[in-house]
């Protein structure tokens, strides 16, 4: 599936869903669903700057695509961090480069974080198209 097609499902996704509790939940089920990261990968380096909460991303190539991993030590930005993983893990440096993150304002979930999560949710997009700038320039 293409970064814009993920995308759409989730969007599509949230809209089932009537209120912010119940998607609330359904972001804190899809944390608790995100693959663990390797404890060696949970270091400084790989903490989200800017984040209230502790936040690990990791990425690594695998062939000609990028492979997340990530980890927090809250449950709602483990939901969070869970869904941008699956918008933009497996997918071309390039492709992750060129997507928007539309998608984000679309499910409303900027516009019902609290300005610090708000934030945080800005640094874990750009730390992940940091990632694919560096694999991008390394390819």
């Amino acid at each position: 599936m293409t970064i814009q097609e993920i995308q759409d499902t989730i969007v599509d996704e949230f809209s089932m869903f009537d209120d912010w509790m119940q998607r609330y939940e359904y972001i804190i089920d899809l944390g608790k669903a995100l693959p663990l990261i390797d404890e060696h990968y949970k270091t400084e380096d790989n903490i989200i700057k800017g984040c209230q909460s502790k936040v690990w991303v990791h990425a690594e190539q695998n062939e000609d695509k990028i492979v997340f991993t990530a980890d927090s030590d809250a449950i709602l930005t483990k939901g969070i961090i869970a869904i941008l993983i699956r918008a933009f893990s497996n997918q071309k440096a390039a492709d992750i480069l060129e997507a928007n993150t539309d998608f984000i304002d679309e499910i409303g979930l900027k516009e019902h974080l609290s300005p610090t999560r708000a934030n945080g949710l800005v640094s874990m997009i750009k730390q992940i198209k940091m990632y694919a700038l560096a694999y991008n320039a390394k390819n």
